[in-house]
């Protein structure tokens, strides 16, 4: 039955992705206002579809590849809500609405059966841990798109060539503004994933740290970002430089979440 609740999600995502498509191609306001109660509908079903899956396995469901992504996709979803609400932007739905349906849809290609927890797993740091690093993860990821917006608008205003569809994305400084509020949060959960992961595996491993793949790229993405935030308190870094550095960001996210996990291996292989 569960897994039912999270194809009803998946349902509610797609329409609700076709109707953004549409809003961003035909401008037509009914679309936008649609694919958004769509997604409030998708949003609240999956939100609940997981936690019945935790209530049915008796742990944070975010263990393998199908809860992993499924979580993330949740966690994208959430922020997303937010950074829609704090700036009114509709055009961001039209971007980040596709990539979190084909996240999703990715998800169903792994296997969605409950499991039992490993025991290396069994902890209550399993939780914290993961959902601030997740939810770090997520910031990162729609930042990235803000940031290549911002580049693509940024391009169009010097060559003074304002196609019908940038011309409806918002002023430079708002891109700005939404990165670096993504910046802030995504570099605090970032933050305290790592910290709460080094706690755990001192009291699993007896080691705060043990340079296996997943750490050192962390490490790697923290000092990425925590450049960029040191840069932009110190000497001023707006606008383009901030966007390629999230951009760089992203990719090194992109090789902590996915590439080591599905090819790197080490302790946090599970995934």
């Amino acid at each position: 039955m569960n897994i039912y609740m999270f194809y009803i999600a998946l349902f509610f995502y797609v329409i609700s992705t076709m109707s953004y498509l549409f809003y961003l191609t035909a401008n037509k306001k009914i679309t936008e206002r649609l694919g958004h109660y769509f997604f409030i509908t998708g949003f609240f079903i999956h939100f609940l579809a997981t936690f019945v899956r935790y209530l049915k396995a008796g742990y944070t469901p975010i263990t393998n590849a199908y809860e992993a992504l499924s979580f993330f996709s949740l966690c994208i979803a959430c922020f997303f809500l937010y950074i829609k609400k704090m700036y009114k932007m509709e055009m961001l739905g039209s971007i980040i609405l596709p990539v979190l349906t084909i996240i999703f849809v990715v998800a169903f290609a792994f296997p969605t059966e409950i499991k039992p927890l490993p025991a290396v797993l069994n902890s209550w740091w399993l939780p914290v841990h993961a959902i601030f690093s997740f939810i770090g993860c997520a910031v990162f990821l729609i930042s990235f798109f803000v940031s290549v917006v911002y580049l693509i608008v940024e391009k169009k205003i010097k060559e003074k060539r304002f196609s019908p569809v940038a011309a409806r994305f918002p002023s430079l400084e708002t891109l700005d503004s939404i990165n670096y509020r993504c910046i802030s949060y995504g570099f605090l959960f970032l933050t305290i994933g790592i910290i709460t992961g080094s706690i755990w595996a001192s009291t699993t491993w007896g080691s705060y740290w043990s340079w296996d793949p997943k750490e050192t790229w962390s490490l790697i993405t923290w000092i990425v970002y925590a450049i960029l935030i040191h840069n932009r308190l110190t000497i001023g870094w707006r606008g383009r430089r901030t966007a390629y550095m999230m951009i760089i960001g992203f990719f090194s996210i992109l090789i902590t979440f996915f590439g080591v996990s599905f090819f790197l291996g080490g302790q946090h292989s599970f995934i």
